[in-house]
């Protein structure tokens, strides 16, 4: 059985569909889901108060913040971690 020209190209486009849409999708994930703690930064740029999965990370280029001590996270207060699957701040201070 031959196929005409029409026929194959149908099925080579068919095929590329079936190999190129699944990299398309992006899984949809929550602003502070995680698995790691690397997957977790400061939802803020200055005096953070909370956590976030990196991908939502805030742009914080040309962004100038005082030197006061004041979010939950500033000056060693604390760190963002993954802590059952979602960011959250952990204070270092004791």
């Amino acid at each position: 059985m031959k196929m005409n020209s029409k026929t194959k190209i149908i099925i080579g486009i068919l095929i590329m569909g079936i190999i190129l849409i699944p990299g398309c999708i992006e899984e949809k994930i929550n602003r502070d889901q995680c698995t790691k703690d690397s997957d977790c930064v400061p939802e803020q740029c200055c005096h953070p108060t909370s956590c976030v999965n990196k991908r939502f990370a805030p742009n914080c280029s040309g962004i100038m913040c005082t030197m006061v001590c004041q979010g939950p996270i500033d000056c060693g207060a604390g760190r963002c971690v993954c802590k059952d699957n979602k960011c959250v701040v952990e204070s270092l201070r004791r």
